[in-house]
């Protein structure tokens, strides 16, 4: 079995991108194929010591689902079934995706129940980033000053993602055991 579970939700497309593009950067021993999170069990999640979690930010700080009118399930119906997943032990990292111009107010604020959940049932979250280099008002997913986790702004700043990429890659790497 794979040593990362990688499990994302998306609505355009953007997030499974990105997920692919860390997967492409990985052996299938190292790191599982990206699953959406409409397609998991909890099990799925339980399975794995080290977890990359992926999501981007819709609306008004929301998680993407049937509420935000996406076209499928997604976090927001997933995270109630995590509820009983004990992730203590586990080792997480976050992405989320956002648009710092058209939703300054709200910039990647969906990561925050994802990352409320995981650390509420025990996880040690990794890979928190720096805010400087974006232009926000305010976003849930600011603690103690970083981000939660890896931040990419594909609308505005889809010439810094990669490089961001590389770096968090890089950043979160010992955590997880592996040396890039």
């Amino acid at each position: 079995m794979a040593k990362i579970g990688v499990f994302f939700g998306s609505n355009t497309g953007k997030t499974r991108k990105v997920v692919k593009m860390i997967k492409k950067r990985f052996d299938d021993e190292t790191m599982a194929d990206p699953v959406n999170v409409n397609k998991a069990s909890p099990e799925d999640f339980a399975k794995y010591d080290f977890l990359i979690l992926a999501t981007p930010t819709l609306g008004q700080g929301e998680l993407p689902g049937l509420s935000a009118d996406c076209e499928s399930e997604s976090w927001e119906e997933s995270l109630p079934q995590l509820e009983d997943v004990d992730f203590s032990g586990k080792t997480v990292a976050l992405i989320g995706l956002g648009d710092q111009v058209g939703y300054p107010a709200d910039f990647v604020s969906a990561m925050r129940p994802i990352y409320d959940l995981v650390v509420e049932r025990g996880a040690r979250v990794v890979g928190q980033w720096a805010t400087e280099g974006y232009e926000f008002e305010e976003s849930e997913a600011v603690v103690d000053g970083k981000f939660v986790g890896l931040v990419l702004d594909n609308d505005n700043q889809s010439n810094l993602s990669d490089e961001r990429l590389t770096a968090w890659l890089q950043q979160i790497a010992p955590e997880f055991g592996l040396s890039l």
